[in-house]
């Protein structure tokens, strides 16, 4: 499975990469927004992880690009925010 990580925090996104690489999953890392929607465009991915705190673009923001394009690719959020908005942010952009 080919997993695309968007995580801009090193400590974590190296942490989680080399988790899914021990569990035998490919493994693209991108730390930013713009970069993460670029690689999502141009590349099969199976499912991404995603943070939401990004620079240049936030997550919510690849996400409702993604979903625009008509990407039914899975994307899991991953991030600090743990509001009940957030949560629901999150499932209105159809994170899964």
């Amino acid at each position: 499975m080919r997993v695309l990580l968007i995580e801009d925090d090193r400590m974590i996104g190296a942490a989680v990469e080399q988790a899914l690489k021990d569990a035998a999953y490919a493994v693209d890392w991108v730390t930013d927004g713009a970069t993460a929607i670029h690689a999502a465009e141009n590349e099969a991915y199976e499912l991404a992880l995603l943070d939401l705190g990004l620079p240049m673009t936030d997550g919510r923001d690849v996400l409702r690009h993604l979903r625009a394009l008509g990407r039914r690719l899975p994307v899991i959020i991953v991030t600090a925010r743990d509001g009940v908005d957030d949560r629901i942010d999150g499932l209105d952009l159809a994170a899964n």
